[in-house]
């Protein structure tokens, strides 16, 4: 049996470093699209819900891998432009992942108290401050197991980007195998490497939801000092707001 030389393990790593960048760049347009279609599918004026709706529906209904044909073999001759496979795989794994992301994002603002909203209402805030002073605060620590979830299976989602030709570690692994032809040995890397991605995302996104519960990064009540004075709250309309919950 035939073993990994220098070059072929440098073509492996040059397809996890293929992978990694894929990952963040999908994983920040999907963010941003969550966020985006998510407020949309509250918004209080049917159109845009309906637009939102649309969009969500269409996305999640079709295949991840029938969508990065589209956006690399279909669209360029509709309109006369070719993506490169980096950007190709980007837009196709952001706009679909988003559309998932976009339901945890509705489903986490529905699910704030509606005695919050409401308060935001007697203090006169606009929409807009209702929702970046009242609902994100309370709903973006209940969004961060669901997205670690989805982060992870973006992460075995950007295999599909191999049927481009792009380099990514499962294209890197299979011109592995066929230079050694050797199966076995090959995927059982290619696996292990993705396990160690995704044990990494995980730890990492446990942290963030660590940091951000009520009361995360804190020092405990205990060590705080005895004679600090206690904050003082804005008052207005006999409310206030103080860590993004109207008291």
């Amino acid at each position: 049996m035939r073993r990994m030389t220098s070059g072929l393990w440098e073509l492996v790593l040059r397809g996890v470093w293929t992978t990694v960048q894929l990952l963040v760049l999908s994983a920040l347009l999907a963010a941003a699209v969550s966020f985006v279609v998510g407020v949309a599918r509250t918004h209080r004026l049917w159109i845009v819900r309906f637009v939102a709706g649309v969009y969500t529906e269409v996305f999640r209904g079709t295949s991840a891998l029938v969508m990065i044909f589209w956006v690399f073999f279909v669209l360029p001759p509709a309109f006369g432009w070719q993506l490169v496979p980096m950007w190709a795989g980007t837009l196709a794994l952001g706009l679909t992942y988003g559309a998932y992301g976009s339901e945890i994002v509705r489903g986490a603002l529905g699910a704030v108290d509606p005695a919050q909203q409401e308060g935001g209402i007697a203090l006169s805030f606009t929409p807009w401050q209702r929702m970046r002073l009242v609902l994100l605060p309370q709903a973006v620590p209940e969004m961060i197991p669901p997205f670690s979830n989805l982060l992870i299976e973006l992460l075995k989602g950007t295999a599909l980007v191999s049927v481009m030709g792009m380099g990514d570690l499962a294209f890197s692994g299979n011109l592995v195998r066929l230079a050694l032809q050797e199966s076995a040995e090959i995927y059982t890397y290619i696996l292990l490497i993705y396990f160690v991605i995704a044990f990494l995302l995980t730890r990492v996104m446990r942290g963030l939801e660590n940091r951000l519960k009520p009361g995360g990064g804190r020092a405990p009540a205990h060590e705080a000092s005895a004679d600090e004075p206690e904050p003082t709250e804005t008052t207005g309309a006999g409310a206030s707001t103080r860590g993004g919950v109207l008291r």
